[in-house]
């Protein structure tokens, strides 16, 4: 199974790495780091990573993974990235996205008509792509498989593995890699966070994109 993850500037580095470290351990999968050109790519925390492969080395794969990007408006804009998207959707079995990855599926018309989900600040951003906003965790519509923010990404992983390899493989590797969550607080999510988190998180998040 070919798994091509999107390599981009300024993306989340746990948008990647979270499905990423869950994807290896699936038997049999070929792991492919594509992005415009080869070479490394600077995260929004500094960490590069190394894009193995162009863009249109990899005109296929099974699964596509797009991370976000605290401002994903460049890659949304680029052209050369979403005819790449256009193209692979239309042979992969699943194409999925972590955070504001959706947005960048979006930007490339693959959204039209579909339950998605993404950054809880960005939630309404998905109706101007002719997306459903929807505030879970993890969305299935079809073969477009959408993550919420960041750590959710491996909660995606997890679930698309139950789907295509089957409940045990993804139990095994969820122990494998000790995934337990036990958050010291329960504020990771709107639904739990109290009026002064939201508030502080939102500005904390703006001080980023503005940095």
């Amino acid at each position: 199974m070919d798994i091509a993850f999107l390599l981009y500037e300024n993306m989340t580095s746990l948008d990647l790495i979270g499905p990423y470290q869950v994807f290896t351990l699936v038997p049999g999968a070929r792991i492919h780091l594509v992005a415009t050109e080869v070479g490394p790519v600077r995260t929004d925390t500094g960490i590069r990573m190394y894009a193995e492969r162009r863009l249109e080395e990899v005109p296929r794969a099974d699964i596509v993974v797009v991370p976000g990007s605290p401002d994903p408006s460049k890659t949304m804009g680029d052209e050369r990235v979403l005819a790449w998207l256009r193209n692979v959707d239309a042979g992969s079995k699943w194409t999925t996205s972590v955070c504001t990855g959706s947005l960048i599926l979006g930007a490339a018309g693959l959204l039209k008509g579909k339950r998605a989900t993404t950054h809880w600040m960005m939630t309404e951003m998905l109706k101007d792509f002719g997306a459903t906003p929807v505030a879970e965790r993890v969305v299935f519509d079809g073969k477009l498989v959408a993550a919420a923010g960041v750590s959710a990404g491996i909660d995606m992983a997890l679930s698309l593995v139950a789907r295509e390899f089957g409940d045990l493989l993804s139990q095994t590797i969820q122990l494998g890699i000790e995934y337990d969550p036990a958050p010291p607080f329960s504020t990771g999510s709107l639904r739990s966070a109290p009026p002064e988190v939201i508030e502080a998180s939102r500005k904390l998040l703006q001080q980023v994109l503005l940095s």
